[in-house]
């Protein structure tokens, strides 16, 4: 199995392969590979995603968050600099 991150720009789709490995990154990619078992043998960020939504929704949950907080930081950071 093999990793593909893809990001859709309407209709075209950039493609990033990544070179770094390592051993948890091939457990995760063979596992959702044998559990979505994709006719082309590639393992797609959203499988990955789903996967650990449906069997790890609170680490999802946290990065969720995290994410949000960091965002909204951001947002009252750039504010206050477009006031200045």
């Amino acid at each position: 199995m093999s990793l593909d991150i893809q990001w859709k720009e309407q209709e075209n789709i950039k493609v990033l392969l990544t070179e770094k490995e390592s051993p948890l990154k091939n457990m995760i990619v063979d596992y959702v590979g044998q559990k979505n078992n994709p006719s082309d043998d590639r393992v797609t960020v959203d499988m990955i995603i789903n996967s650990l939504i449906e069997e790890l929704p609170e680490v999802v949950y946290v990065l969720a968050e995290e994410n949000f907080v960091r965002g909204y930081e951001q947002g009252l950071q750039d504010m206050d600099n477009f006031e200045e």
